[in-house]
């Protein structure tokens, strides 16, 4: 019995130490470039379940007398990991969000779109458009920021969706990058609709690499609410592109296949260039926002957990909007883990965030996500 008590609590020890130096390197993902340190990135992925690996231990060690000592290991490994904690979920149960806006406030809506589902049926129109418009509508947003937004070129049915936005949903000001072009098909890329004038607009393309279709581009708008103007930013950073066959890969990796080997070699290579792609994207994103000389906020699909490299760098000193005024996890991709929050709207220090939340809709594989701002 007493050769069992000991082998028990070396394990535990052993398994203790393992989740600790695991969640700590996950961390560390924050701010180590992926280009050149790709493997903390992958292991960021497994940071919610890193974090309650050591919550777990750390109360288990605080109940069992023999292992006490030991939870002080997992509250100091969590107090270094507190940031990184903290993006990761918003602590303000409670706050309801209000359909009326403020006086002197800015309601933004962001959602990744996924081409209204026109692109995946051109033939026949979709069920899901006519829903989701009269979704966009009813928010009564001031500024709308959508990704893989789709604008149809030939009819099949299927009518504008700018002209519908600006016409019947009263979006007349508009900035749409086009980064994907069809002649005579359909364009697609990233858009901002405002209610309000639009004075000056500006777009980044990211640098196409070889062998990837490239992420929609950084655009901003410049647009004057009342007596203030205000940049506003979006974008859509690279996806891993994954194909129907890594979506399969990742089922026999779920279901310990015996394949797993091969599978997991063509997930993680294409990780590895979305995490690369992404860092250098983050940068010039981050210097776009940084030399802005107006108030401003950026929205978007970042493609990217709250934990990463991505996120810091973008987010710098600006307020995640989720974080001031959610709570929980926040997810946005509905696919894969229950733990992605990969759409954010980040704000100007001088635009208080007054209110948040992410609205659940079954027509996207994304949830938009809403905010409102005090203007300065």
């Amino acid at each position: 019995m007493a050769m069992l008590r000991t082998f028990t609590r070396r394990l535990f020890i052993i398994l203790n130490s393992l989740a600790v130096l695991f969640f700590l390197l996950a961390c560390a993902n924050s701010f180590m470039h992926p280009g050149k340190w790709w493997i903390f990135s992958i292991l960021g992925l497994f940071f919610p379940y890193l974090l309650l690996l050591v919550i777990v231990f750390f109360f288990i060690a605080l109940f069992v007398h023999p292992l006490r000592s030991w939870s002080l290991l997992s509250f100091v490994t969590l107090l270094i990991g507190w940031t990184n904690i903290h993006s990761f979920m918003a602590l303000h149960p409670g706050n309801h969000f209000a359909s009326e806006k403020s006086a002197g406030s800015l309601r933004i809506l962001t959602w990744n779109v996924r081409s209204f589902d026109d692109f995946f049926d051109k033939r026949q129109p979709t069920r899901h458009r006519p829903k989701m418009m009269d979704f966009i509508g009813s928010q009564q947003a001031d500024v709308l920021c959508f990704q893989e937004f789709y604008e149809p070129l030939t009819r099949h049915g299927l009518e504008s969706n700018i002209t519908y936005i600006q016409s019947r949903l009263n979006y007349p000001y508009y900035y749409f990058s086009r980064d994907y072009t069809r002649p005579g098909l359909y364009e697609s890329g990233v858009v901002i609709f405002s209610r309000f004038p639009i004075i000056d607009t500006f777009i980044r393309e990211y640098p196409r690499p070889y062998g990837f279709r490239t992420a929609e581009s950084l655009i901003s708008a410049d647009i004057v609410a009342g007596k203030d103007t205000i940049r506003v930013f979006t974008t859509h950073l690279q996806s891993v592109l994954f194909s129907p066959k890594e979506f399969h890969d990742l089922q026999i990796i779920k279901n310990v296949d015996d394949s797993i080997m091969d599978a997991s070699r063509s997930i993680v290579r294409k990780l590895r260039d979305a995490f690369s792609r992404r860092g250098e994207q983050a940068q010039l994103v981050r210097s776009q926002l940084d030399s802005s000389p107006y108030p401003a906020f950026i929205t978007g699909d970042f493609n990217d957990v709250p934990n990463s490299y991505t996120y810091f760098t973008i987010r710098g000193g600006r307020q995640d909007a989720w974080l001031q005024k959610g709570f929980g996890i926040g997810r946005t991709y509905k696919n894969i883990s229950p733990t992605l929050r990969i759409d954010y709207i980040l704000a100007d220090p001088r635009l208080k965030v007054l209110q948040c939340q992410k609205v659940y809709t079954p027509w996207s594989d994304h949830n938009p996500v809403e905010a409102d701002l005090q203007l300065p």
